[in-house]
């Protein structure tokens, strides 16, 4: 069936999220608005040429040309960094994915919040760093904020129906990624932390799954997706991740949301919420799974989760101090110029030469993010 649906945005389209969302779109016939990518232009421009939206942006200005001469005669607009903005608020856009790694989606989804969107939020540095902020805004804009990342996607399936005063605990399960069996973590290298055994991922996002920091950023996540502290939020290892998360209910319940390892299952939910329309991914057999297997992470290996419960407590600005800071020492490992261990000493320092705001700003939460980068880059 074709999906009612206004058109739709896709900040990032040139990575494995924007890959799957066209993947989607296209079978549910939503119509396209907008298409982004940061500085990928030959990419752009061969998904502008091929998906036709209304519009394409290149986030960096200097390439504005490039695109321009790529999709003449196409009658594909082009613009700058300025219109990101723009391609997320516009009147006849009605959904909007965020799939822009990093901080640099900050701007953009906020304004989407702002024009009262549908929001589906694949990249969670915005959430990290102004989650209060951002919530706030959909709230008084009347947006709704649909979670993509399958974990997010679960639990908000898993209590939806449901009072928050009835959860004992939220349990974000993790693939444990690629070092999950890995003792020696000082000596790992650039392509073992890239080689992930379950999810096909940007670089940024899979060493993040290494270091298990994409686990933490959800844990800050999910405490403002879901109004949750973050003392009833666990993390829990499931190397075989199809149980993508779990609710625990003060009666004794525990409530899960099973699906194989696909992301086009998540991102066809926000974009068709509250139904679940026929898709491209068939339910799991459970004849055929074979176990399931759970364990606790090793937090002293990996103390990016204990990181991200400290700075959650600390609140106001810490979050986006944390955020950065992995951003600048991930960027650093993969360029050859840090060690895996690296990024867990930047962000402790990060956090430990905080000076906060207890309610930060829009400004105050940019500038500290800009900081921070030129601090520890």
């Amino acid at each position: 069936m074709t999906y009612q649906h206004r058109a739709l945005t896709i900040l990032g389209a040139t990575g494995s999220i924007g890959a799957s969302t066209l993947d989607v779109a296209q079978r549910l016939g939503i119509p396209l608005h907008a298409l982004t990518a940061h500085r990928k232009v030959d990419e752009l421009a061969a998904l502008a040429r091929t998906h036709r939206p209304a519009l394409a942006v290149i986030g960096d200005a200097a390439l504005v040309p490039r695109l321009r001469e790529l999709l003449v005669g196409s009658g594909v607009a082009a613009a700058g960094p300025e219109a990101l903005d723009t391609a997320a608020s516009a009147p006849e856009v009605g959904a909007v994915m965020t799939a822009i790694v990093g901080a640099a989606g900050l701007k953009p989804t906020l304004a989407a919040v702002r024009a009262g969107k549908r929001v589906c939020v694949s990249n969670k540095e915005p959430l990290v760093m102004a989650g209060g902020l951002i919530m706030a805004e959909a709230r008084a804009h009347g947006a709704a904020i649909l979670p993509v990342d399958s974990e997010h996607s679960a639990i908000f399936q898993c209590l939806e129906g449901h009072a928050a005063d009835e959860v004992a605990e939220l349990v974000l399960t993790a693939s444990g990624g690629p070092l999950r069996t890995v003792r020696d973590l000082g000596a790992v290298t650039r392509e073992q932390a890239l080689a992930h055994p379950t999810w096909a991922m940007g670089p940024k996002i899979t060493i993040d799954s290494a270091t298990l920091m994409n686990k933490a950023l959800e844990v800050i996540e999910a405490r403002w997706l879901f109004g949750i502290e973050v003392d009833r939020i666990r993390v829990l290892l499931h190397p075989q991740s199809v149980v993508h998360s779990m609710v625990s209910y003060r009666d004794g319940s525990l409530m899960a949301q099973l699906g194989k390892p696909d992301m086009r299952t998540p991102i066809q939910y926000a974009l068709t919420w509250p139904r679940h329309e026929a898709g491209p991914v068939d339910a799991p057999d459970f004849a055929r799974l074979g176990s399931l297997t759970f364990e606790d992470p090793d937090r002293r290996r990996f103390p990016s989760i204990d990181l991200a419960y400290h700075a959650a407590r600390l609140g106001g600005l810490a979050p986006a101090v944390m955020n950065p800071a992995n951003e600048v020492a991930v960027a650093a490992f993969l360029a050859g110029r840090a060690r895996f261990l690296d990024i867990f000493a930047t962000v402790e320092r990060a956090l430990g030469q905080l000076a906060n705001t207890p309610e930060p700003s829009l400004e105050q939460i940019v500038a500290a993010d800009a900081e921070t980068r030129a601090r520890y880059a």
